[in-house]
């Protein structure tokens, strides 16, 4: 696995980890700053995926690429609002029962495995698309670990096993990536089934979070993200390529 691939998606995972602790050590959680760091998060995972993601995946795979991005798509909806019965991103504030709880973390570590995948497919690429994709799911790592670790809180688990839930995803994430090494398909597929799983994530999971609500902050945030990830396209070099 590329060092620099391997560096960033440790650094991903470690996102997780804070975002289980700042829940499970009691510490106070602004929810306005969680709100808009989905939100700022969403643009850029959906600006990403678009112009960045689609187009590669497009150009390794020809029109079978559409098929593979629609996989990506479908697996994070089979596994996370098919299969698992309740999930959200941010703080779950309702109690919730074991098997709920259960049910969203295996949800979640197969698309924290697909982070890794992203993050190390990315690098594979070209090393600017690696740092895009890398922000790109740095920026809803912390909101993850923040929302699993609450939902485990909220079944009656203890803190312990809260943050151990978060700790997996970060796991499933560096395993993600270090497989793409070694599994053929991951490593040919790796970024049309991510793109198809950053379109689910950022317009499916994340945007419905904060559309609904007329908090201009939120939406500002949004396209705040979209800006953010112009400039660190520019910033990078890869405009025009």
């Amino acid at each position: 696995m590329n060092q620099q691939a391997f560096a960033y998606t440790l650094l991903a995972a470690s996102a997780n980890v804070a975002g289980a602790a700042a829940v499970t050590s009691r510490s106070r959680w602004s929810m306005p700053a969680l709100e808009k760091l989905l939100a700022l998060s969403a643009g850029f995972m959906v600006s990403v995926a678009l112009v960045d993601l689609v187009p590669e995946a497009i150009a390794q795979h020809g029109a079978n690429a559409a098929l593979l991005i629609l996989l990506g798509y479908l697996l994070v909806h089979l596994t996370q609002h098919t299969l698992v019965p309740h999930f959200h991103f941010g703080e779950e504030v309702h109690e919730v029962t074991k098997a709920v709880s259960m049910s969203a973390l295996a949800g979640l570590l197969l698309h924290t495995f697909v982070d890794g995948v992203a993050i190390t497919s990315g690098f594979a690429v070209r090393a600017g698309l690696g740092l895009l994709v890398f922000i790109a799911i740095l920026l809803h790592k912390l909101p993850e670990g923040v929302a699993i670790s609450s939902i485990f809180l909220a079944a009656g688990s203890s803190r312990q096993r809260a943050l151990l839930a978060g700790a997996s995803l970060g796991v499933a994430t560096v395993v993600g990536g270090l497989m793409t090494e070694f599994i053929a398909p991951l490593k040919e597929y790796g970024i049309a089934l991510a793109a198809g799983v950053s379109i689910y994530v950022g317009a499916s999971n994340l945007v419905p979070e904060f559309q609904a609500k007329r908090d201009f902050g939120l939406q500002a945030s949004f396209f705040g993200g979209c800006a953010l990830y112009l400039v660190a396209r520019n910033l990078i070099g890869l405009a025009g390529s």
